[in-house]
């Protein structure tokens, strides 16, 4: 007959799921759904982000959440920059907030992959569990009033790029 694991074992197996979940660039939900399309995307200047916040106020805004470790994000940061190039002196901002743990990693990022957009850290996750991302990138298109117009989880290449330039097109009409 098959023994059932003590409760502590299982115990110590569930308590290491979220560390589990950063590690492989997943964050489990809280108790609350995800932001999701139509709803107001939370103050950014009540979380002690790192770095400067830029004026959002009657922008289209993309917050594109990104990490060091993550794969996916390597290949969006350029689309990013490119958007930027593109749309920003018509009414974009791009906002990418960083969720690496130590400074260094996000240095050592941005080392490699340039950016003229402004950039925040968010190394005690505390947008990140507002939020709900599951999944990196993740990437919030808010419309001039700072409502989730789209959202985009995970990054597909040029099928994501261009849903990105129909998206911006459409709200910077």
């Amino acid at each position: 007959m098959k023994s059932i694991p003590d409760s502590n074992r299982w115990h110590r197996l569930l308590s290491s799921l979220p560390a589990l979940a950063l590690a492989t660039g997943l964050v489990l939900p809280a108790d609350a759904a995800p932001l999701k399309e139509g709803d107001s995307f939370p103050d950014l200047k009540t979380f002690k982000l790192e770095g400067e916040l830029p004026d959002l106020a009657g922008k289209v805004v993309i917050v594109d959440f990104f990490a060091s470790w993550c794969g996916p994000c390597k290949e969006s940061f350029p689309v990013m920059q490119e958007l930027h190039e593109k749309f920003g002196g018509k009414g974009l901002v791009i906002l990418a907030v960083n969720l690496d743990k130590k400074p260094e990693d996000m240095k050592e990022f941005l080392s490699k992959h340039t950016a003229t957009f402004p950039i925040v850290r968010d190394g005690a996750n505390a947008l990140v569990k507002e939020v709900k991302i599951a999944t990196m990138p993740s990437s919030f298109i808010l419309d001039r009033t700072g409502k989730v117009r789209f959202v985009h989880r995970g990054f597909k290449g040029e099928k994501t790029k261009e849903e990105y330039l129909q998206q911006i097109s459409e709200l910077l009409k």
